[in-house]
């Protein structure tokens, strides 16, 4: 315990405190029962005005999400069905490909896609798996490869020009994915998340994001990671619609796709 009186600067100090008219006028109020009230009443005020901003910008962004999807749905249809027919003449399969992903809070749901790997991809991922070429993927929580064998002729173009994620414009309208937001994880992935990265379940997966737009697979999963956290953490409508443009050049000049 110090054992020094205390200094002058620290006496006026107290006393620029004892004597601060905003607190003398604050707790003068909190002593009376108007006053209370009145104190109160802002802190309501000041509460539903921040409720408000943040309901109305997630409202704007499932506006957003429903007008350009639904857009985009009618707009491209004559691309889905070229792609069906490509797809099923190559190789005879299925055309499209759906897998369990993890969404908001943790809520699975299925993600569709244009199937451009053979029929038996999952069967042979265990024989091409040391060939994983994502920088950081020690745990295979990411996988890809350049000239996977896996990749049917038509899957190559489609993946080249994410034609392949078209498909996820339904399950924007359906509510589970937003347009713009972190990457959609599957479930072991999701189970292997440091504290950090649990971060990205916060907002709904998305369509594109900021490493999309910025290097697409070019970005290991660490820079995957805190790339998706600051989009998070600065999140706006603004920013939304600067993405979805900045989407669009990336996807026709096939930057950083494998």
């Amino acid at each position: 315990m110090n054992s020094y009186p205390p200094s002058n600067q620290d006496d006026r100090h107290t006393a620029n405190q004892d004597h601060d008219p905003k607190l003398i006028e604050y707790w003068g109020n909190a002593a009376t029962t108007s006053g209370n009230l009145r104190i109160r009443l802002r802190r309501m005020i000041k509460l539903g005005l921040w409720r408000a901003v943040v309901g109305g910008s997630l409202a704007l962004k499932c506006i957003l999400d429903l007008v350009v999807s639904g857009c985009a749905l009618a707009l491209l249809s004559p691309l889905f069905l070229i792609t069906a027919i490509l797809i099923k003449l190559d190789d005879r399969g299925p055309i499209f490909f759906k897998q369990t992903r993890v969404g908001l809070k943790g809520c699975t749901f299925c993600m569709w896609k244009f199937r451009s790997m053979t029929v038996n991809a999952d069967s042979l991922k265990d024989k091409v798996s040391r060939q994983n070429q994502v920088p950081g993927s020690e745990l295979f929580r990411l996988f890809k490869m350049k000239d996977d064998p896996r990749v049917t002729r038509i899957g190559k173009w489609i993946r080249k020009f994410s034609i392949d994620e078209l498909p996820q414009l339904v399950n924007v309208i359906r509510g589970e994915m937003s347009l713009v937001g972190p990457r959609a994880a599957v479930p072991h992935e999701v189970t292997e998340y440091k504290v950090e990265e649990l971060q990205r379940l916060n907002l709904k997966p998305g369509l594109t994001c900021l490493w999309q737009v910025g290097g697409r697979s070019n970005i290991d999963f660490t820079g995957q990671v805190r790339l998706d956290i600051q989009y998070i953490r600065s999140e706006s409508r603004w920013l939304d619609l600067k993405l979805l443009l900045k989407t669009i050049p990336a996807v026709l000049l096939g930057t950083g796709a494998c």
